[in-house]
């Protein structure tokens, strides 16, 4: 156990940083502030430093929930509830932090891939991405468009899905190009889209899942195989991007 009491500490400053897309970017790491998701993440994902307060402290420091966390951090960092609210993106800190190394860029071509166009908020981006881990499916690709995987409101949003899917992020349609070389493409579409049932004959595709204002870009549409909707009634017009896509999730796994 060490003790941090200055803001000026170094460990202090990048965890300030690290609030910033450019700054995870830069030093490839990201932060997690919610200790179920540093929990649930250990069988699959170490991190490199951990800091709890005090108060954090007395209330887990005998839950049976802490003591696998403290046997792999092996030693942590004792802040105070000022230093982490210097640092913290949540409005009430929870008073342990977690920092990790972001994820190498991975996907498997011969599995099933949801492909993310535009997906701009983060919420919704990390519920999708927890709904495909549920659904067993790996392999997501999120598009310059999406939010940043490693936002404070996507990785809650996402829990340990985060740390558990061969995720990848594409620029320029250069890996949807790749995609489409290996297996049919599915977008998402209300004019002119199919029942999901049209996925039942294809064990490797591709799904793409657009955001509700804007749906699957044009270009990307040009280069779909086939366009697929869910039945709803003429009662909505649309669906929020997650719900749309765990809808899609569940009807298309019960089709292989």
């Amino acid at each position: 156990m060490n003790i941090i009491e200055s803001k000026d500490n170094e460990k202090i400053k990048l965890l300030k940083k690290l609030k910033l897309k450019k700054y995870r970017e830069k030093h490839n790491k990201f932060f997690v502030e919610n200790f179920n998701i540093i929990k649930d993440a250990l069988e699959t994902e170490k991190f490199s430093s951990l800091f709890v307060t005090e108060n954090f402290l007395s209330k887990h420091s005998k839950s049976s929930g802490w003591q696998p966390v403290l046997k792999e951090a092996g030693e942590y960092y004792v802040i105070s509830e000022k230093l982490n609210k210097s640092f913290s993106e949540l409005d009430t800190p929870s008073g342990i932090c977690a920092v990790y190394a972001r994820a190498k860029e991975k996907i498997d071509f011969n599995s099933p891939i949801i492909y993310l166009n535009n997906i701009s908020d983060p919420g919704n981006l990390g519920t999708i991405l927890r709904s495909a881990l549920a659904f067993n499916f790996k392999n997501i690709v999120v598009d310059e468009g999406c939010a940043d995987l490693y936002n404070a409101k996507t990785v809650n949003a996402a829990k340990d899905a985060i740390f558990k899917l061969n995720i990848a992020r594409d620029k320029d349609l250069k890996i949807f190009k790749k995609i489409k070389e290996k297996m049919k493409v599915f977008a998402t579409r209300l004019e002119g889209g199919e029942d999901i049932s049209g996925l039942k004959n294809n064990k490797l595709f591709c799904l793409v899942i657009g955001s509700e204002s804007g749906g699957v870009s044009e270009k990307i549409l040009g280069m779909s195989d086939k366009f697929i909707k869910i039945k709803m009634s003429g009662e909505m017009e649309s669906l929020n991007a997650a719900i749309a896509a765990s809808i899609i999730f569940y009807e298309a796994r019960k089709k292989f």
